[in-house]
């Protein structure tokens, strides 16, 4: 316990041995988070069904909307960013996100506005979609049943899709996303047809199950990442559009789940400036002054180094439409290995695979969603009781 802060446990240094002892493992994670993670392709199923059932149909009625505005916070603010990767730069509408309360001032009756929303009463959520149906904009709201945001999609007599809440909005991304996707499929602005739900699900089925907490170290990629990780400052960088958006949900996990401090963002735009890391006192110059004849284990905490993400795309054909060619992407993902080979900064790269957009962005997320629990358990941290998440809503309410 650290004095003078209710509520915050658990230890400095990680504690590799816990990571291969299952028991202690489901012992330090009492809500379950690694069970809830695991669930990713059950989540895809789920709810694709229930947007089935949610006749999104209506949406199409009145034609291509001017544009789409995503309205949320955390992550349901990101199924925003995973819609606009996945249509791509080829979508015929701007697809924008918007993480604050009610609407752009834009936004009319040409416009198609859907709300998200886990718990369904988040201001952000409720304030745009009261918002959207006052100035008669076309509405979706996704988020749990019986909730603030359903009443107001059916007084708006808009689709809502239910989301049961099991767990922590951040340990439900899929559940929140496919709506999201198929609402944009019924506007025809995205292709994302069966075989690929199907299929993107039966990755995260299998990311899951090379992740299991019965899997060692050496063969589970999660607890290989998290031990990688443990003790540095990590930099996550993805190397294309769809890349990026793996890298910043690995922010948002590795900040609520583990604690820990991390940079994130696009290597196109690291490569005009924070690349300049690789050089820094946690980089280049730390590990030029390191003894390597020196013990780990007696680190006072000033020996702290970068550790490098690389979050690799490699798209899915030349031939794309994307917003650079492949080429200038994969010589700059190459490029910033040998940077922080030349440096002493060890570098952790997660290939994309799959057949489609959604799957590969599946492929890319799961993995370092589980490595962000793994962290966390190694740190004695109960990645889902995040005391100062807590407090700062009760602070920010009262």
């Amino acid at each position: 316990m650290i004095d003078g802060t209710a509520g915050v446990s658990g230890r400095r240094d990680a504690d590799e041995a816990l990571l291969d002892n299952p028991e202690a493992l489901a012992e330090h994670d009492p809500g379950g988070m690694l069970r809830h993670t695991a669930s990713a392709g059950a989540q895809v199923r789920e709810s694709a069904a229930l947007a089935a059932e949610a006749n999104l149909g209506v949406l199409a009625d009145d034609g291509r909307p001017r544009a789409v505005v995503i309205a949320g916070i955390g992550t349901a603010g990101r199924t925003g960013d995973v819609l606009a990767t996945v249509a791509g730069p080829r979508c015929p509408v701007p697809i924008i996100g918007h993480r604050s309360a009610g609407v752009p001032g834009w936004v009319g009756a040409a416009d198609v506005v859907i709300a998200v929303s886990a718990s369904g009463r988040s201001p952000e959520a409720l304030g745009a979609a009261e918002a959207a149906h006052r100035r008669g904009a076309r509405l979706v709201a996704v988020g749990a049943p019986d909730s603030q945001l359903q009443s107001i999609a059916e007084q708006a007599r808009a689709p809502f899709i239910p989301v049961p809440r099991r767990a922590p909005a951040r340990a439900s991304l899929w559940a929140l996303t496919v709506p999201v996707l198929l609402a944009a499929r019924s506007l025809g602005l995205v292709k994302v047809n069966e075989a690929d739900l199907a299929e993107t699900a039966a990755r995260l089925d299998a990311d899951a199950d090379r992740c299991r907490s019965a899997a060692e170290s050496f063969v589970n990629p999660a607890k290989s990442l998290a031990l990688g990780l443990a003790g540095s400052i990590p930099i996550v960088w993805g190397s294309s559009p769809l890349a990026t958006v793996a890298a910043r949900r690995f922010g948002d996990t590795l900040s609520a789940n583990a604690r820990y401090p991390v940079v994130t963002g696009a290597l196109g735009e690291a490569g005009r400036g924070r690349v300049g890391l690789l050089d820094g006192v946690f980089g280049g110059l730390a590990e030029g002054e390191r003894d390597i004849f020196a013990d780990p284990a007696e680190d006072d905490g000033e020996g702290t180094r970068l550790r490098l993400v690389l979050l690799r795309d490699g798209g899915l054909n030349a031939e794309d439409d994307t917003d650079e060619p492949l080429a200038v992407e994969e010589r700059r993902a190459d490029a910033v290995q040998t940077l922080a080979e030349r440096r002493g900064v060890r570098c952790d790269v997660v290939t994309a695979e799959g057949g489609s957009a959604l799957e590969r962005l599946a492929s890319l997320i799961a993995v370092p969603d589980f490595a962000s629990i793994y962290l966390a358990l190694a740190h004695g941290l109960d990645p889902m009781a995040v005391p100062a998440i807590t407090e700062m809503k009760e602070l920010s309410n009262q």
